[in-house]
């Protein structure tokens, strides 16, 4: 794990604030923050950084979002531009308080960026608005390259980790960007209780979807308020399950203690173009 320091990570944290930006790498507390921001990269959040759901992993703030500013598409891809990046990985708060879930900001951040930046190519990670395929489509319609939604864990501790999301609507997400042509990724975490019986179950039914992009990373708790890490795996075991996905049929898959979804996320993009 990298410091969170140098050069490259001053220059991207001012970034960020400058441009009035979000990243869930500050709002999620991520463990690799320090490496990413030294390489010049970061998953950017849009929709502002209050969720409206609670879910027990997860350290962003949760209360009653500000409306959307309509002014981020246009700040976000001009910093985008200014990192000279050739890949960009987006993602947002749930935004339950909006009819469309933020959808239509969504596509419009989307083309904002690919109008600005030239080339580039874009991974969403995005929430399961609802699973509502309207709201889906309009993602789809702005064209990412990848298009990414976790299911975070296994069908038996969803209730109790994930609270408003359910486990099906984010399998029926998978199925329907994969239906549509989409490029779709997916992620969950170990050290929450699961068995290995389950952890062999979701990558199954991760696969079934058509997704063909897989994280599998540790569990940290990120503050007291939040759910108890129940295990720490070893890298072994997530050497095994890399080799499970791997033979299964998934083009990529990133399985090590410290991946989190965005995690390396060129290589991701590398991988399906190749």
């Amino acid at each position: 794990m990298q410091r969170a320091s140098g050069e490259n990570y001053t220059r991207v944290k001012r970034l960020v604030e400058d441009h009035h930006l979000h990243t869930i790498c500050s709002s999620g507390n991520c463990p690799n923050i320090g490496e990413c921001w030294n390489a010049g990269t970061a998953t950017f959040m849009i929709l502002g950084e209050i969720c409206t759901r609670a879910c027990k992993f997860c350290a962003t703030e949760t209360g009653r979002p500000l409306p959307p500013d309509p002014g981020e598409p246009a700040r976000l891809a001009e910093a985008i531009k200014t990192l000279q990046l050739k890949h960009c990985v987006i993602t947002s708060v749930d935004r339950d308080d909006l009819a469309d879930g933020g959808a239509e900001f969504w596509a419009q951040t989307i083309q904002q960026i690919k109008d600005t930046n030239a080339g580039i190519t874009i991974e969403t990670l995005i929430p399961d608005f609802d699973g509502n395929h309207k709201c889906l489509a309009k993602v789809i319609e702005a064209g990412p390259d990848i298009i990414s939604h976790n299911i975070e864990t296994v069908r038996r501790l969803t209730p109790a980790i994930r609270t408003k999301a359910k486990y099906n609507t984010s399998l029926d997400v998978l199925k329907y960007l994969a239906s549509e042509g989409a490029v779709s990724k997916s992620g969950f975490m170990l050290g929450l209780g699961e068995t290995e019986n389950e952890v062999t179950e979701t990558i199954h039914d991760i696969f079934n979807t058509g997704c063909r992009i897989l994280t599998i990373g540790q569990y940290l708790q990120p503050s007291l308020r939040h759910t108890e890490t129940a295990g720490f795996i070893s890298p072994e075991k997530f050497r095994d399950y890399e080799n499970l996905a791997t033979d299964l049929g998934f083009e990529f898959v990133e399985s090590s203690p410290l991946v989190r979804s965005s995690f390396h996320a060129e290589k991701h993009i590398m991988a399906h173009l190749k």
